[in-house]
């Protein structure tokens, strides 16, 4: 059976991610597959509730929705949304048709 490791960062006390080689660690998948369930659960949730509020205008309405985001494991536990820079990754994509 195969081992997947997957790389960990550690925050500082202000919860800031710290990615200098010296801090960077791994730990199995297996063990933080509840973490990443509820990461997704949370972030899919949110983008459902989001779209049920946006109601049909002007004869268009939202066909299809797709979401795509980062996650990253802390070193200790518990589960962030990747930064790219200084804005957190999370893109959505919304089709649009008429009604």
């Amino acid at each position: 059976m195969t081992h997947v490791r997957v790389e960990t960062v550690a925050l500082d006390a202000a919860g800031s991610r710290q990615i200098a080689n010296r801090t960077r660690t791994t730990s199995p998948l297996e063990g933080r597959a509840a973490e990443l369930e509820e990461a997704i659960v949370q972030a899919s949730a949110i983008a459902q509730e989001s779209l049920a509020q946006v109601p049909a205008r002007d004869g268009w309405r939202i066909a299809g929705m797709e979401v795509t985001f980062g996650l990253t494991l802390t070193a200790e536990a518990g589960v962030i949304l990747s930064k790219a820079s200084a804005e957190a990754s999370f893109e959505v994509t919304l089709t649009v048709e008429r009604t």
